[in-house]
């Protein structure tokens, strides 16, 4: 039994009362979303609002992604007698003149942490509160507010050990707050109805062709994710996490990403697994870190808001990045002569998404293998992921790459050949996206370029393409990153 929380559908009731106005952006649930939970306790009818804002709009595989999950908590609403109202426009200037239009006197939505988000919340919040309205802002996205945990000396953590460590301390988030079971809904007035913009189907970018298969969008997909991998895949997280070849990780990532699910109420399933299977707390406490790891990053973006393009520590600014089209092409099309490599950029080009453990082999290689700048990484990465989290891309960006807050320094440079060998011993995750090498001996699926001309000939071609030969020697490659790194200013 799936614990997603059934709704209590409720036809819509016609009422002269003024209607509360729900703002509706990166939260497409009916369960723990505190906008709509507090709206409805205001006794208003509701009007729940998307707006198209180019200001704020997102490119690539999740933006199919999140007009999939918009359209699966329009078709809720509709089921509960309501419905999702689109507008296209700038939303400082549509939601205000909305509100005089339509006699609102309360707008509801959950916070927004990102820089321009919270720029228009704010000149939001403002006109409509000149205008007399009451604006209800509410946590909806995190565990907790990137501003709660400081260090001693009252600045913003920029380890994530002592970050994490000063959580667990704070004790759980607050409780996830349940379906509702009574809903009223404020009809859409007539003459207003030219306002409703109907988005065409968002197509998703060339070549992305199983993440429709792949990723099933509904807020009761999440859920029953969420209570599969908790009861069947938290027993071995901790070491199948790491493992491409197996299913170990809880795929949760793209329902949180569109709000599908919430932070709190992964940390809530988690925790009262661990309080029924005391045996597996470590495990939990280790996925829970995961969890941790995306606030943490929220936090950083939040303190750090061109994360995405500027380098945290400034002596990169001075790294001489090779800037070689065909090289990076290469990486991107999974053509590096690297299998693991070759491997998690075809996952990534076809699914939109790529296993963890890989997510960091690719930016290594990328990043100290190719010197090629993290900047252009990150920035493929957020076209083609279904999970791209404006955050978290940019600070695991920023760590693979040495150049962020909390780090993995420079010296550390994955081995592409024994990190497959280590995490996919078999070539199994290899021999799933690289096909041309799926009739290689398990000895020779990682380092194809030491089988032998007549098995390379026979066993590395597939629909017309062999197999490429390695575009850089590893080892000489990472004496030359080292060596340029050596010889930047230190700050």
């Amino acid at each position: 039994m799936s614990s997603f929380v059934k709704i209590v559908f409720m036809n819509i009731v016609s009422s002269p009362s003024q209607p509360a106005l729900v703002l509706l952006r990166d939260d497409f649930r009916i369960t723990d979303n505190p906008a709509l939970h507090a709206a409805i306790n205001s006794g208003k009818p509701l009007i729940c609002l998307y707006v198209h804002d180019a200001a704020t709009t997102t490119q690539g595989v999740v933006k199919w992604w999140l007009s999939k999950a918009r359209a699966t908590f329009a078709a809720t609403l509709q089921k509960m007698g309501g419905d999702l109202a689109e507008i296209s426009g700038p939303a400082t200037q549509i939601i205000p003149e909305l509100a005089e239009k339509l006699h609102i006197d309360s707008v509801f939505w959950n916070r927004r942490y990102d820089l321009s988000g919270r720029e228009q919340d704010t000149h939001l919040k403002s006109t409509l509160q000149d205008a007399g309205c009451t604006v209800h802002s509410l946590p909806g996205r995190l565990l907790h507010e990137p501003w709660v945990l400081r260090t001693g000396s009252d600045q913003p953590y920029k380890v994530f050990t002592p970050w994490w460590r000063a959580l667990q301390k704070l004790g759980a988030p607050g409780r996830s707050l349940p379906a509702p079971e009574k809903v009223t809904f404020f009809p859409w007035p007539d003459d207003l109805k030219n306002l409703i913009f109907k988005e065409s189907e968002i197509s998703l970018p060339e070549g992305a062709c199983d993440a429709e298969k792949e990723w099933l969008c509904s807020e009761e997909t999440a859920h029953e994710l969420l209570e599969t991998f908790l009861e069947t895949g938290l027993t071995h997280y901790s070491t199948d996490r790491d493992r491409p070849d197996k299913d170990g990780t809880s795929s949760l990532s793209p329902y949180l990403r569109a709000g599908l699910l919430s932070a709190r109420q992964v940390w809530h399933a988690t925790e009262a697994v661990m309080r029924q299977k005391p045996h597996l707390a470590d495990q939990g406490w280790t996925f829970l870190s995961e969890l941790g790891w995306r606030d943490f990053a929220w936090t950083q973006y939040f303190y750090y808001p061109d994360m995405a393009t500027k380098n945290l520590r400034s002596e990169f600014d001075h790294m001489p990045w090779r800037d070689d089209e065909t090289l990076f092409n290469a990486w991107k099309m999974g053509r590096t002569g690297y299998p693991l490599v070759d491997a998690g950029m075809r996952q990534l080009y076809a699914t939109g998404w790529m296993h963890n453990r890989v997510r960091m082999v690719t930016a290594s290689f990328l990043t100290k293998h190719l010197l090629t700048d993290w900047r252009k990484g990150e920035k493929w990465f957020r076209e083609r992921l279904a999970d791209a989290d404006p955050a978290q891309n940019a600070m695991n960006w920023q760590w693979c790459a040495g150049t962020g807050v909390d780090a993995s320094p420079w010296f550390r440079i994955f081995n592409p050949v024994g990190q497959s060998e280590k995490f996919d011993p078999s070539g199994e995750y290899i021999r799933q996206w690289v096909p041309e090498l799926r009739a290689l001996p398990d000895k020779l699926i990682h380092t194809p370029w030491q089988a032998g001309g007549d098995l390379l000939r026979h066993t590395a071609v597939t629909a017309g393409k062999r197999y490429p030969a390695p575009i850089v020697d590893l080892k000489t490659a990472r004496a030359h990153a080292l060596e340029l790194y050596k010889n930047l200013p230190q700050n």
